[in-house]
């Protein structure tokens, strides 16, 4: 099912009762009632169409694509809205990904192959080895600590409570950074999300940041949800669990999260894992690599600007740290 955007993630849902709910005065409230009420309506209008759909198809697995499914507030109500058993979202419902349903089409309609298996991660784009890596550090005069374990690294430094710039592997296609170009921090404390505002993001505050969870820790956090690799779906923390990873949980007791497995992305998936055994936590604030208004990095060049524009603490390239 595809649909036009009429907007991309609004993040203040209905009044739910017994939410906290971000609140503002004079203009700035008409504007967020505004907000919720846009949001009330394109979430019933989108129930309606999924149930009619439904009622035409019998179906009880659905795909769902086009910009109105970047709202993650509605994905994450579909299967206890909708009469589906299934959904899935991936990980470029909007405009860009049109190219990978071009291709998808050509390759099962016009030329009548099989499909292929189903998409478990986005990471297509572009890679750099370590030799392109250590050219783009010694090309800006820049002395680098070589590490044998950068996601050992990593969670040492995210456990002290240091904001990391992490660019690893292969690019993420879509809208979402998913443990390859991230900016990483320590979901614990709730003022580690109001450092990473200020010194890299500067969004408004009631925007709430994502974790990345470990997938065999997923239902500590989560509850018996299904994985969501993507980000596409904004799910409720479990109540005992959001005092675990303030910083990533929203102010109406939800969350966007990303599921981590070691098959998609071990090196993310170590770098958690190694986490939870400093910290007893399985799961990191994870926002992506880029200052606002600004795409997210693509190549070592553009994360080492980002880096030294920004109050990032360090930087780990590949099997390089970059500190300040």
């Amino acid at each position: 099912m595809t649909c036009g955007s009429i907007g991309t993630d609004p993040q203040i849902n209905r009044h739910e009762p017994g939410a906290a709910l971000y609140t503002g005065h004079g203009e700035n409230l008409r504007h967020h009632e505004l907000a919720a009420a846009v949001q009330h309506v394109f979430e019933d209008v989108l129930t309606y169409l999924l149930a009619e759909l439904h009622q035409r198809t019998g179906m009880r697995r659905v795909a769902l694509g086009g910009g109105c499914f970047m709202n993650s507030v509605f994905n994450g109500k579909v299967l206890s809205s909708t009469p589906f058993d299934e959904v899935f979202v991936s990980s470029c419902p909007d405009d860009s990904g049109t190219s990978i349903g071009a291709a998808l089409y050509t390759h099962c309609v016009l030329l009548g192959e099989e499909r292929g298996p189903t998409m478990a991660h986005n990471y297509l784009g572009s890679s750099f080895d370590q030799a392109s890596i250590d050219e783009a550090l010694s090309r800006c005069g820049l002395a680098a600590l070589s590490v044998e374990d950068p996601a050992g690294f990593a969670a040492r430094a995210l456990a002290d409570g240091k904001l990391v710039g992490w660019f690893q592997g292969a690019m993420e296609f879509g809208q979402r950074a998913l443990g390859n170009r991230s900016i990483l921090a320590d979901p614990r404390s709730p003022e580690m999300r109001d450092r990473v505002n200020e010194a890299v993001k500067f969004r408004e505050l009631w925007r709430p940041f994502a974790p990345s969870v470990l997938a065999e820790d997923f239902a500590v956090y989560f509850g018996p949800e299904p994985a969501v690799p993507f980000m596409e779906c904004t799910l409720p923390v479990r109540a005992e669990a959001r005092a675990l990873i303030p910083a990533a949980v929203h102010v109406d007791g939800t969350a966007r999260p990303q599921t981590v497995t070691a098959d998609t992305n071990p090196l993310f998936h170590r770098l958690i894992t190694k986490f939870r055994n400093l910290t007893g936590v399985g799961a990191l604030l994870n926002t992506s690599f880029n200052l606002a208004d600004e795409p997210i990095v693509c190549t070592p060049n553009d994360a080492i600007r980002t880096f030294y524009s920004s109050g990032l603490d360090l930087l780990v390239i590949g099997n390089r740290v970059l500190a300040k």
